[in-house]
């Protein structure tokens, strides 16, 4: 299966920025340890106080992303130079249908259009493993996700699970 490979330019009107998008195992290092970071903002939104080490610990070993490894599920991280700086994943939901999860872009990197350019990475992959669709949920508070996802082409949908944190649920055809 080929590795999905995108190399992205950014200008932000000041400077170009060239990032680069590619298939990454989510349990090697570098994967993990922006998954912490990923696990670190959203839970301190949710609790409106900074995780503690101990919660992200937690977090990181009662959901370890197994469903986003090949050969039915892809973890895909944006780099900048040799540092990840943004993350998707996709797990299969079954009858050709993918579920987009941990989209994630460092504060840092945030407002260049690396989210967009992520989603759409997600897009091509699923298109080539036969994907019809991709549904996604997020949270409320979210609403920055929710916007992106809108622009994006992502609709509404009924909800498709009760995981908890689900609580906003998007569907995007894709044939």
């Amino acid at each position: 299966m080929p590795v999905a490979r995108v190399d992205v330019v950014i200008t932000d009107g000041t400077a170009t920025h060239r990032r680069e998008i590619r298939e990454e195992a989510v349990h090697s290092a570098p994967a993990r340890a922006l998954l912490r970071v990923y696990f670190d903002d959203v839970a301190s939104r949710y609790y409106g106080r900074p995780a503690t080490p101990a919660e992200l610990d937690a977090a990181m070993a009662e959901d370890p992303s197994d469903e986003l490894t090949p050969p039915d599920g892809a973890f895909l991280v944006a780099w900048r130079g040799g540092e990840p700086v943004g993350c998707v994943g996709l797990a299969p939901l079954g009858d050709g249908v993918l579920q987009l999860g941990r989209m994630f872009v460092l504060p840092s990197e945030r407002g260049r259009g690396l989210g967009a350019r992520l989603l759409a990475a997600a897009e091509d992959v699923a298109r080539e493993r036969g994907a019809t669709a991709i549904r996604l949920n997020t949270r409320h508070d979210l609403v920055e996700a929710q916007r992106l996802y809108r622009s994006r082409g992502y609709r509404d949908a009924p909800a498709y699970t009760d995981e908890p944190y689900a609580e906003v649920f998007f569907e995007k055809r894709l044939r």
